[in-house]
């Protein structure tokens, strides 16, 4: 049961790419995200369809080989402490100073090569977002780091996080505060089946410059 065996896909995994499940003493089944909690537990590929599949295909009672009670919203609640996990970490980077906030200041972070990673509410303007999407590009064609950026929140949930109003835009800057957020957004994002918006985009036009500096 320790093995990191997906009990859907029956593939192994890496910490990172998978969910640990546990029994607790009512036998239901509940995750165990810091993959702290005592005894047996098995373990699901880290998405919302794998997790789902799980809890409608009866493999967490084979797994554990005995009856368990799986929540209907066993999905659902594993995106919510998720993402709860995901802005915690948001704003404890905060207050070490590590997320710039506002389009301006997003976007000179983005041009500096500071910001690890770029949220955008829901309520984002298109408008507001290219200019960042620009940036962002811009600085890979120059050789800078490739930035990520996510759509994960609404602007009451960053803003609630942040301790701040208007949020509609934020860069996560580098730093160990900084990372943790990046994992967290990152493992958030995969949950949901999703990818940063344009990374591969961006990863493309670097390649096409190097390409195009390997010719001259």
């Amino acid at each position: 049961m320790n093995d990191r065996t997906c009990i859907v896909t029956r593939q192994r995994g890496e910490t990172d790419d998978l969910i640990r499940f546990v029994v607790g003493p009512d036998s239901t089944v509940f995750p165990d995200l810091k993959r702290k909690l005592p005894g047996r537990g098995c373990w699901v590929t880290a998405d919302r369809l794998h997790v789902d599949k799980a809890a409608a295909k009866g493999m967490f009672a084979r797994a554990f080989k005995k009856p368990v009670v799986v929540p209907a919203d066993l999905g659902a609640m594993v995106d919510a402490l998720l993402a709860k996990s995901a802005l915690g970490a948001l704003g404890l980077a905060r207050k070490a100073g590590l997320v710039a906030l506002g389009a301006a200041k997003v976007d000179t972070a983005v041009r500096a090569g500071k910001a690890l990673l770029v949220l955008h509410a829901y309520e984002g303007a298109e408008d507001g977002v290219r200019k960042i999407t620009q940036a962002r590009r811009a600085t890979v064609y120059l050789g800078g780091p490739a930035t990520p950026a996510y759509k994960l929140f609404s602007e009451a949930e960053l803003g609630l996080a942040l301790g701040a109003t208007n949020v509609i835009h934020a860069a996560v800057l580098a730093g160990d505060a900084g990372k943790t957020v990046a994992k967290r957004m990152v493992a958030l994002d995969r949950y949901r089946g999703g990818s940063p918006d344009d990374l591969a985009m961006i990863a493309a036009i670097a390649d096409e410059d190097d390409a195009a500096e390997d010719m001259e």
